[in-house]
């Protein structure tokens, strides 16, 4: 069984993941490529993966068969499992817990050779719903805590499978990095009674501002963060203030942030000839959905540098694109 250990220096949790390491791909080298010509994401391969959470079928249809649009199934390879007790306990100064959680795979399209970019608006919107549904089912379980979507595409970026999909994971703990995003705005909030991320809206925005934004719609703004840690980092946010992604229930929302992330990723593809990236979308954990300093976001990162020795010793990154530049470059590439 998985297991998270805690680091009592820092206080970071580590899955040590006893599955993963059956993986037949683990230790291969970076950028070498793993496609074997078999496919498990692919259509007629439903039997090839673990059963279904959860699928969209236009025209209906079985349970793990094809005619599918959306289909979520978990990781056959998970970090962390759904059954059994979480067993916190202590070994002298250290702490540790059964790595209970989920770990799932969003399986974008049934068509191989095209990814979330290629994808028309409407079906990036049901990758939404889907999101948000699994989101929703997870918060149900009393043993999670949070719930992380993130989505590697191309070898160098740490996908396995060619296939366009998104993972998810749901820990029993809140990761250190969002951990530190919310203690971040909690001061920003106790301070000056207003969301951080709400005034950096607001501040992009402006009239004669605009140096980082790359797109705004009624309801979303991508933009480049001020501090952007790497070359062409692409961040989307709601303009209104909302902690939770899960809160989106209208239509229309769901249709103007498809075609934001859309556009967003097809400037991205232009601009850097299909960059291998990364994005993470940032919630409020499972306890807290109605913060009031907190607001949920999607961060897009572009593999176009090496994290090495510096930032990997020091948390510095050294990012030799300005985010003014990258976002005036990404401006001018509209279809």
């Amino acid at each position: 069984m998985p297991e998270l250990r805690k680091d009592p220096v820092v206080g970071r949790w580590v899955i040590i993941s006893t599955e993963r390491s059956r993986r037949p791909t683990n230790f291969s080298p970076v950028g070498a490529q793993r496609s074997s010509g078999f496919c498990p994401f692919c259509p007629g391969a439903e039997d090839k993966t673990p059963p279904e959470v959860y699928a969209l079928r236009a025209n209906g249809g079985g349970a793990n068969g094809p005619g599918w649009t959306v289909r979520v199934v978990p990781n056959k390879f998970p970090a962390l499992q759904i059954e059994g007790t979480l067993d916190r306990r202590g070994e002298g100064l250290y702490d540790r817990m059964n790595g209970v959680g989920a770990h799932e795979v969003v399986i974008e399209s049934p068509r191989h050779d095209q990814d979330l970019s290629d994808l028309p608006v409407e079906h990036v919107e049901q990758v939404l719903l889907a999101y948000r549904e699994r989101v929703l089912d997870l918060h149900r379980d009393k043993r999670i805590r949070y719930v992380l979507i993130f989505k590697n595409h191309g070898d160098q970026a740490g996908a396995t499978l060619e296939h366009t999909h998104t993972q998810l994971i749901a820990t029993p703990i809140i990761p250190k990095n969002i951990q530190e995003e919310l203690e971040g705005a909690r001061r920003y909030w106790e301070l000056k009674e207003r969301c951080v991320f709400c005034d950096i809206v607001q501040q992009e925005t402006a009239e004669g501002e605009g140096r980082r934004v790359v797109s705004m719609s009624e309801r979303f703004v991508a933009m480049m963060p001020f501090a952007s840690r790497f070359p062409f980092e692409t961040w989307i946010l709601p303009r209104r203030h909302d902690a939770s992604y899960q809160t989106l229930a209208e239509p229309d929302e769901f249709r103007e942030l498809a075609a934001m992330l859309k556009d967003t990723l097809s400037r991205l593809n232009r601009a850097l000839d299909r960059p291998p990236f990364n994005f993470v979308l940032h919630t409020a954990p499972v306890s807290d959905q109605d913060l009031e300093y907190f607001h949920w976001h999607i961060e897009i990162m572009p593999t176009l540098t090496r994290v090495a020795g510096f930032e990997i010793g020091s948390g510095f990154y050294i990012n030799p694109t300005p985010p003014e530049d990258a976002a005036q470059y990404l401006r001018a590439m509209s279809s």
